[in-house]
């Protein structure tokens, strides 16, 4: 069974690996319902999805006509304006078949002028707590990619103060001495608030290769368990941090058994050494710059 943990200061016991439904953008209803089965056989409580995976809040809508009362439920928005917020947490909404969304996130919000737009005063940030007050959403949080994350969410935490972060955090991003001292200083901020801390890409081996894609992932994924251990291990090993699952249902049951073993102390967290031997074998490398 994988461990649950307080989600920040929401009240609510997350499993600390985090399904990501970004996985489900282009699957059948069959293959989403089969995972589903998957999340429940390891315990995972909370579901971490966005309007722009594809199909995937049309897959979790009918999971929620039935076991609404299971999940944390996660979604987000790229929108970076009052309006056009507005009309997405209302489809949101509609297509996951709930009134109420637990998180609604900023997505991927690392750029300058869309942080401006973002938080100016016909932004998605008047959205954002409009729908709260609304009733329409419980929690409010921001997303990341880029190595430029740690900074423009430590802005966003001055401007609001959001329930959630979500952030790029695997090894080889962490030989970035740069991102890795602005990231620990962002996690710092984090604890001291009590804002939950997620991180995704715990398992990119790398971009993919030019012209060579054989994973729903938009990285290619480590692929063996045992590498798969270990990548997870490492994050896990950080008590602070949510590993959110990767983006494809088929290599989804790796990624939380090593997630259960770590969980039942079968697996522990690697070394240095360990992951250094691994990325150096493997030739992993970060998948942002």
């Amino acid at each position: 069974m994988i461990t649950r943990k307080p989600f920040g200061k929401t009240g609510h016991n997350s499993s600390r690996t985090l399904f990501g439904a970004a996985s489900l953008a282009e699957v059948t209803q069959k293959e989403a319902d089969a995972t589903l089965d998957l999340l429940f056989r390891y315990n995972i409580n909370h579901i971490d999805t966005a309007m722009g995976y594809g199909d995937a809040e049309l897959r979790i809508g009918p999971w929620m006509k039935k076991h609404r009362d299971k999940f944390f439920l996660a979604t987000k928005t790229v929108k970076r304006t009052y309006k056009e917020a507005m009309e997405e947490i209302e489809s949101s909404r509609k297509r996951m078949n709930c009134d109420v969304i637990d998180l609604w996130q900023m997505h991927c919000l690392v750029e300058e002028d869309e942080w401006q737009t973002a938080m100016g005063p016909d932004g998605v940030l008047k959205a954002f707590i409009e729908a709260k007050e609304k009733g329409w959403v419980r929690y409010l949080g921001i997303t990341g990619h880029g190595v430029q994350t740690p900074d423009f969410h430590m802005r966003s935490l001055e401007k609001y103060p959001f329930d959630s972060v979500l952030i790029p955090w695997n090894y080889p991003m962490s030989l970035n001495s740069g991102y890795t001292e602005q990231y620990m200083k962002l996690k710092k901020l984090c604890a001291e608030k009590e804002i939950a801390f997620q991180t995704i890409k715990a398992i990119c081996r790398r971009p993919w290769p030019e012209g060579v894609k054989t994973r729903a992932t938009w990285y290619e994924p480590l692929e063996e368990q045992e590498d798969i251990n270990r990548a997870v291990a490492w994050v896990l090993s950080d008590d602070q941090c949510f590993l959110n699952t990767t983006g494809d249902i088929y290599v989804l049951p790796r990624v939380l058994q090593a997630a259960e073993d770590f969980s039942a102390g079968i697996i522990t967290g690697p070394t240095d050494q360990d992951m250094a031997r691994m990325a150096d074998t493997l030739e992993m490398a970060p998948l942002f710059h």
